[in-house]
């Protein structure tokens, strides 16, 4: 015969069926609720300048002037004139900065990606120890060819073959007798510096070079430009990446016969997909909203997107809100796509950096 404690169920309170979690894994239906708001909440502070655009995108000057409205249909009537505007009477021009944006920034990109991938598993598989005095000779020969290029009017091409000529042989005579060596560590740091230069320090120089070599207003002056600045992002990040695959890998494919080359782009990189597809993204996206360079090494044939945003905003009418939402929602379309496409590599290479962090 069972006790009276036995034969009477437990009861839960009110306060146990609230913040006592239901299983395991779950949360209780009072934190759930807390968490839940929270996230919608922080969800519509984020897509709100999202919505904004879009909205603003489809009203009229004078909605847009004597607003704020929110609601279409019941604040605000919508109408395309914008995109009538954009689509109709400018088509050509946005067409044109649209296309070279996307192929400035695709090759941008893939320049980037490849180059600072193999600098970064290079960086973390071998060990280099380059003499300081060698690599000042370097960038003293490399001077003194821009100085004759520039100054005595000698062909950059000739001043930059004789400035290798003599720099490899005042290396093969004075390597021996330098003491200082630079190691991987300096060599990344020096490559991560780059980027903490601020753009407007060089777009000048950059500027007057390829001015010099007849290159302005084209889209290998761009790219170039857009590879370069991005690279030490591609090396910092993807440096990471390789260091977390495991070595014993690479050593069993080369016992089989597989080259350093191979052994590369058939194990490490697959392995490292992840970090690829994030860093792929945020380079896109930083070539795809680079102003500064753009602005001086274009002027018609090479214009981009943020040229043609700033254009519609320096306008004598003043800023036309409405013209630039639409140019605004165009552009975010790429970005969004592939990042909808990389979602899945990209919360993977996110969370394994926040781990190795």
């Amino acid at each position: 015969m069972k006790s009276p404690s036995q034969a009477i169920p437990h009861r839960k309170t009110l306060t146990s069926r609230l913040f006592e979690p239901t299983g395991f894994g779950k949360m209780a239906p009072a934190t759930a609720v807390i968490v839940y708001t929270l996230l919608i909440a922080w969800t519509m502070f984020v897509l709100f300048p999202i919505y904004w655009v879009f909205i603003t995108s489809f009203k009229l000057p004078i909605d847009v002037n004597s607003g704020p409205y929110f609601l279409p249909f019941i604040d605000f009537t919508p109408d395309l004139h914008a995109w009538r505007e954009l689509f109709v009477f400018d088509f050509r021009d946005t067409l044109k900065a649209y296309l070279n944006s996307i192929v400035i920034a695709l090759s941008s990109t893939a320049l980037c990606v490849s180059i600072g991938s193999m600098a970064a598993y290079a960086l973390a598989r071998f060990k280099y120890r380059p003499k300081f005095g060698t690599v000042f000779l370097f960038v003293l020969a490399m001077a003194a060819a821009f100085f004759a290029a520039g100054s005595a009017g000698v062909d950059w091409r000739l001043a930059v073959a004789v400035a290798l000529i003599i720099f490899y042989f005042l290396a093969r005579a004075l390597a021996p007798h330098f003491k200082g060596e630079l190691k991987n560590g300096d060599i990344l740091f020096w490559i991560i510096s780059q980027r903490i230069l601020s753009p407007i320090v060089v777009v000048v120089p950059i500027y007057m070079m390829f001015q010099y070599v007849q290159l302005l207003d084209t889209h290998i002056a761009i790219i170039l430009t857009y590879a370069v600045v991005n690279l030490p992002i591609v090396v910092w990040l993807m440096y990471d990446f390789f260091v977390s695959v495991p070595i014993d890998l690479e050593e069993s494919a080369q016992l089989d016969g597989a080259t350093r080359l191979t052994t590369f782009w058939e194990i490490v990189l697959p392995l490292s997909r992840t970090g690829l597809a994030a860093t792929t993204l945020l380079v896109m996206i930083l070539a795809w909203n680079e102003y500064l360079f753009a602005l001086f090494l274009s002027t018609t044939k090479a214009q981009t997107m943020p040229i043609l945003v700033a254009a519609m905003n320096a306008g004598e009418r003043g800023i036309l809100w409405w013209s630039m939402s639409v140019v605004i929602i165009v552009m975010i379309i790429p970005v969004v796509v592939m990042a909808i496409v990389l979602q899945r590599f990209i919360s993977r290479g996110v969370l394994l950096g926040a781990v190795k962090g």
